[in-house]
């Protein structure tokens, strides 16, 4: 049975990531085929996964071999840094589908690049990536960057499990 994974802000090829967000490797290779290797340690052919956004700093022929050696149907949503490139470019590198916007998942969870305004009485749950590793409080933010995962995309269900009291309440 498949499964459903979200990650975000791999910044694959970006070296200078290194040292903004302290990530453990020497060079942008090095800290690439760590990510590969993770990415697909969990993620099965079958498997489906959203990234959240700022895949790669690489040309559409380097962005494309990382996206054919990643297992699973990925789908996009714009980063900040992604967008500098069309939907059509995205696509040609091997996405099944790119959005420009936030998407609903499973009718409850937003899933977006940037962290939405979100209050209280709010009954969703915002999956986001782009603040690093930075964390909001609280049981409507759920971050999905690499930073705080291991470089490995997260699965749906851990996400729903550890929210559940919070749904529990709607």
């Amino acid at each position: 049975m498949s499964r459903v994974f979200v990650i975000s802000d791999h910044h694959f090829g970006h070296q200078n990531i290194i040292d903004f967000e302290s990530r453990p490797f020497a060079t942008a290779e090095e800290m690439d085929e760590y990510m590969i290797n993770q990415w697909n340690e969990i993620v099965e052919k079958e498997d489906k996964v959203f990234h959240l956004g700022d895949f790669s700093f690489y040309n559409k022929e380097k962005t494309k071999a990382i996206v054919q050696r990643l297992h699973g149907k990925k789908f996009l949503i714009l980063g900040n840094h992604d967008r500098g490139r069309s939907k059509a470019w995205w696509l040609d590198a091997g996405f099944e589908e790119v959005s420009e916007y936030p998407i609903i998942y499973g009718g409850f969870y937003l899933l977006s690049h940037e962290p939405m305004y979100m209050n209280k009485h709010m009954p969703y749950v915002n999956v986001h990536g782009h603040i690093h590793g930075q964390k909001y409080e609280g049981k409507h933010y759920f971050n999905a960057c690499v930073e705080h995962w291991d470089y490995k995309p997260v699965d749906f269900e851990a996400i729903r499990s550890s929210l559940a009291p919070n749904e529990e309440q709607q």
